[in-house]
């Protein structure tokens, strides 16, 4: 009777290994699975993208023509700023006022054929008037007498304007003086052929109706030609093509021919 109890001892003992043996089989299975997993080799990865090449490296883009040699957009050739917005309608009010305004005095002194110092003194009594009117009435309306501005022309603008106007003059001085030295003869012909053109306009209008026409100009070419750039820039490349042409027949058939001395730069 006594072994009974010492072999169902024994035989707990047995199965409590037995089940540790299998927990550490699993624990050691599992750990092992994992490790093969790590160790597992990862998968290929995506061919590397060949680095792009230098921006030197690229074929160089064929220049684009543009009238006149010009770099910069049209807004920044006519000078930027409120000038430049109002010649590109940027603002269609301002731009339609000063058109307005302009088209006004045109009528008024070319149609009407009214005069600048009637118009000033007509202005200027029709100002006093209402002043001195408002000013006496005043005193029985109950009301405030108009306050009239003082008007003070700032010495900064005039001095600004006037050196403006001297550099600009001094400028087209030293042009003519460059083109009338005969070191051009292009440019010579160009300006000789523009003057003549501009004396022919001149005899059959007045200045005030010149000045009318270049400042509609002034505010339609430069909208138009930014609306349609790429087109008048290919159509210009094709005239200027042409006109190069022509002055190479002109200039081997008649320009070579003129006898012409050798030009020496005197020394100052």
């Amino acid at each position: 009777m006594a072994e009974q109890p010492e072999e169902s001892s024994t035989a707990r003992e047995t199965l409590m290994e037995k089940i540790t043996e299998k927990f550490h089989d699993d624990d050691s299975s599992s750990a092992s699975d994992s490790d093969g997993e790590k160790s597992q080799p990862s998968e290929p990865s995506a061919p590397a993208v060949a680095p792009a090449p230098a921006p030197d490296s690229f074929p160089a883009m064929p220049k684009i023509y543009r009238l006149f040699g010009r770099e910069k957009p049209v807004h920044k050739v006519l000078g930027g700023g409120k000038p430049a917005d109002v010649l590109l309608w940027r603002d269609k009010k301002i731009s339609a006022g000063v058109l307005s305004g302009v088209t006004a005095i045109w009528v008024l002194f070319e149609l009407l054929e009214y005069h600048l110092l009637t118009l000033i003194c007509h202005g200027l009594i029709l100002s006093l008037a209402i002043s001195f009117l408002w000013s006496n009435a005043s005193t029985f309306i109950n009301k405030t007498p108009p306050r009239i501005p003082e008007v003070c022309i700032p010495e900064d603008v005039v001095v600004n304007v006037a050196l403006s106007l001297r550099n600009d003059i001094n400028r087209a001085f030293a042009v003519l003086r460059e083109i009338a030295s005969g070191r051009n003869l292009r440019k010579f012909l160009g300006v000789i052929a523009g003057l003549w053109v501009l004396s022919i306009v001149g005899s059959s209008c007045n200045f005030l109706t010149l000045f009318y026409i270049v400042f509609m100009m002034l505010h339609t070419v430069p909208l138009l030609y930014e609306k349609y750039e790429d087109k008048v820039d290919s159509f210009g490349e094709k005239a200027m093509a042409e006109i190069k042409k022509q002055y190479a027949v002109f200039d081997a058939k008649v320009l070579s021919k003129i006898p012409r001395g050798p030009l020496k730069d005197k020394k100052h």
